[in-house]
């Protein structure tokens, strides 16, 4: 598993007013945590932030030295991101994607499906795409009643599949 340097929190969809406000479309757990940002990454660069709010479902960036819908227009696109060292900490028994992705998942009766390889955020909740030893691909809901274990340290996911999943 590789633990990246930084997570995205958001990515700038549009510039609000001409005072240089970014409009991001969050892609976090935690919308008011744009409130409290004082550093974050644009397109690799790191920014200072001048403050954040909330309006109509998206975040209102105001970054230092970006003054202007012209200069705010240059960073529609990007990705925006923390250190990891700023990361909301997260309920016992949640994970970041990063975490989660490349483990052996496997029934509650030790049979082995594959590997994680991708979580696709559905609204609902989530769906882990395991990518089965044969190359096909296997579609497990991230529900209390098929995920039943996750070990971090062991790198495994035991599931009880529902009927119907395989």
């Amino acid at each position: 598993m590789n633990k990246p340097e930084r997570l995205t929190i958001g990515r700038v969809s549009g510039v609000f007013g001409v005072g240089g406000e970014l409009k991001v479309h969050i892609e976090s757990d935690f919308p008011e945590r744009f409130e409290a940002l004082r550093r974050v990454f644009l397109c690799g660069d790191e920014h200072m932030t001048e403050g954040a709010r909330l309006h109509r479902g998206i975040a209102l960036l105001k970054l230092q030295g970006i003054d202007d819908a012209n200069a705010a227009a240059e960073l529609v696109g990007c990705d925006v991101e923390v250190a990891l060292a700023d990361a909301v900490p997260l309920q016992p028994g949640k994970y970041f994607i990063f975490q989660i992705e490349g483990l052996q998942v496997e029934t509650t009766d030790g049979e082995r499906l594959g590997t994680l390889s991708e979580v696709l955020q559905t609204g609902g909740n989530d769906v882990y795409v395991v990518r089965t030893p044969d190359g096909g691909e296997l579609l497990v809901p991230a529900i209390k009643q098929v995920v039943k274990q996750i070990d971090l340290e062991r790198g495994t996911m035991q599931v009880e599949l529902m009927e119907g999943l395989r």
